[in-house]
């Protein structure tokens, strides 16, 4: 089976075979393909016959020649042809050329866009017409054999052309399947030439980077992708246009993919071929696996040392409190006073490792972020020192955020003080930066210190590993990375592009918490009261009801948004509740999955128990459903 370039090798050497000249331009006046015969008739330099030439410089380089008349104004000429050529018809001309040549040119559009045209030298037939008029007298005799020389001619060149229709119908086919192919595959294909000017694209660059365009051919790499992301390629790109394959990630900017990017240089020195990818779901898989197994060791240590390290904890801790009761000398209760602080620390890495081994759920309750975050620093300032200034810059919402705060605390508190040990005696600024950028809450810590490493940028998020060693338990930023991660978000680590410093930033997904009224149908008055509060907390607004009869009558009330109902109630069915006019419905069941009464609801089915969390995930379902 030949391969695609083999067939196109093929089809170039077929084309080159057709005495007449031919070329293709695509529907952006942009050379497509082109034979032999077609430079040689012409006399083009090798710029002019490449793929992606555009036809307003071939039309201006023939122009300036000469080829369209003496008195013709060439700018003109080129602005008639290339009008022409945007609304482009079928014709048929024959014309002398300056070079004393007649040549017949027959143009013919395509139905992917764009034309193909063929050029025949007819010169030779020009002059038996013209002896033939000047001598018809005297050459009477020899017109029968003349003309039927002709005839052969004609002939002949109607079997050439039908070839070269055939050719070109093979060569049309081929470059629409070819286009249809690669605008089917889900990656930026691409073509650039040694200006890094796109000459091909597959239309598929926005699926790879979001907020670029389709129509690109023309542009520069530079321009396109802008300088922040061009200064990530450009050296790859130099790389490859002297002839050295690459393949290479980088993370985009504004949109936080990962992008793996392949260049392999065109074997004619012609350029670059392009094949881009988004790879962001594999590297967070291959991140989640790469912590989990760490997680999964990290378990295996807890487990097999826990019980021995706990005992030998508690005799020390035992000793050393008996050791304090005594009458010691001032000297040794410091001793002893030490090492009991490094126990505790003990006890409290031995329960950090097995956090990280089995991360907690998250607790999302409506949290007032500014505020959250104003009181956050108040608590972290004073264990930064004098030497260290912390800023807040907060543009929030006013409205509540769902959020785990408990976790958002802890990540954040982490950050600072790691930024604190950072900066070191010499100490600096911290700033901590809050922002709605929807769909996500961007939540940025840098500081004015040295930086990361690269050691430190490739392993930052590894369980164990520190850049303090003897000093830190290197579990703070893996930590981070989880709490991220479980609250479906993301953790950056970087350095800042400005000035020397880290960058932190942490993603959490937006969720502002849109108060409801909320008509709650429960015969328990316990569990009622208990969802009355539970929902009050979450910033609800409540009307209660005992009984199926009482709720219906409230119904429609003005203003109520949604339905919380017991499925089965003293009276009757919840369910009854359900209306296609009516507030949207959420029931309440201890029946199991697969119940045929609870497989019958018309709507979401809560299980009880359930906490705040899910209540809250079901209620902004039904909401923005």
């Amino acid at each position: 089976m030949i391969v695609e370039n083999s067939r196109a090798e093929l089809m170039q050497s077929g084309l080159n075979l057709i005495g007449q000249a031919l070329s293709i331009f695509d529907s952006d006046l942009r050379l497509a393909v082109a034979n032999r015969q077609y430079q040689a008739m012409f006399d083009f330099p090798d710029a002019l016959t490449r793929p992606g030439t555009f036809f307003e410089d071939t039309v201006r380089f023939l122009a300036l020649r000469g080829e369209y008349g003496p008195d013709e104004d060439p700018d003109e000429a080129v602005r008639l042809r290339v009008d022409q050529a945007r609304t482009f018809q079928p014709h048929y001309l024959e014309r002398l050329r300056p070079n004393g040549r007649w040549i017949s040119v027959e143009g013919a559009p395509l139905s992917q866009g764009g034309w193909v045209a063929v050029y025949t030298d007819i010169t030779e037939a020009k002059q038996q017409e013209t002896l033939l008029r000047a001598r018809s007298e005297e050459l009477s005799g020899q017109v029968l054999e003349n003309a039927e020389r002709l005839a052969a001619a004609n002939r002949e060149l109607a079997s050439t052309i039908t070839a070269l229709q055939e050719a070109t119908r093979v060569v049309t086919e081929t470059q629409a399947r070819t286009r249809q192919v690669t605008e089917m595959i889900p990656a930026h294909i691409a073509h650039i030439d040694r200006d890094q000017r796109y000459v091909f694209s597959n239309r598929q660059l926005p699926q790879v980077f979001p907020g670029t365009r389709t129509d690109i051919l023309g542009m520069t790499v530079a321009e396109l992708l802008g300088p922040r992301t061009y200064a990530e390629v450009e050296p790859h790109m130099e790389r490859a246009l002297a002839g050295r394959h690459q393949v290479f990630e980088i993370t985009h900017a504004e949109s936080g993919r990962r992008i793996r990017i392949a260049l392999t240089p065109d074997r004619s020195g012609n350029g670059v071929y392009i094949l881009s990818t988004d790879v962001t779901a594999e590297v967070e898989v291959r991140e989640a696996l790469t912590h989990a197994s760490r997680r999964e060791l990290a378990a295996k240590i807890t487990s097999g040392l826990a019980h021995d390290f706990g005992n030998l904890l508690t005799v020390i801790l035992g000793l050393q409190d008996r050791l304090a009761r005594g009458a010691l000398p001032e000297a040794a209760k410091a001793d002893v006073q030490a090492t009991l602080a490094a126990t505790r620390r003990g006890v409290q890495l031995l329960e950090r490792i097995g956090q990280i081994a089995a991360p907690r759920g998250t607790a999302r309750e409506p949290v007032r972020l500014a505020a959250l975050l104003r009181d956050l620093c108040a608590l972290a300032r004073p264990t930064l020192g004098d030497s260290v200034t912390l800023h807040l810059e907060s543009d929030l919402p006013d409205e509540p955020l769902l959020l785990d705060p408990g976790h958002l605390q802890d990540s954040l508190l982490n950050l600072i003080l790691n930024a604190r040990d950072a900066l070191g005696p010499p100490g600096g600024d911290i700033t901590l930066s809050a922002r709605a950028a929807p769909p996500w809450l961007e939540l940025e810590l840098t500081d004015t210190g040295p930086g990361f490493t690269a050691e430190a940028l490739a392993r930052a998020t590894e369980p164990f590993f520190s850049t303090k060693p003897g000093q830190g338990s290197g579990l703070g930023l893996a930590m981070v990375f989880d709490q991220a991660k479980l609250a479906g978000g993301t953790l950056h680590v970087g350095n800042r592009s400005d000035r020397p410093g880290a960058k932190v930033r942490l993603r959490l997904p937006l969720r502002p918490v849109r108060p409801q009224m909320i008509l709650l149908v429960e015969d328990d008055d316990s569990l009622r009261e208990m969802l009355r509060e539970m929902l009050i907390r979450l910033g609800h607004s409540v009307i209660e009801s005992a009984s199926l009869a009482e709720a219906r009558g409230l119904t429609d009330l003005p203003g109520l948004t949604v339905i919380l109902s017991d499925l089965q109630l003293g009276d009757g069915l919840g369910s009854d509740l359900a209306s296609a006019d009516g507030p949207p419905l959420i029931l309440m069941t201890a029946l199991p999955q697969g119940d045929g009464l609870r497989d019958a609801a018309p709507c979401p089915v809560l299980s009880k128990p359930f906490d705040a969390a899910t209540l809250t995930e079901t209620l902004q379902q039904v909401i923005h459903d």
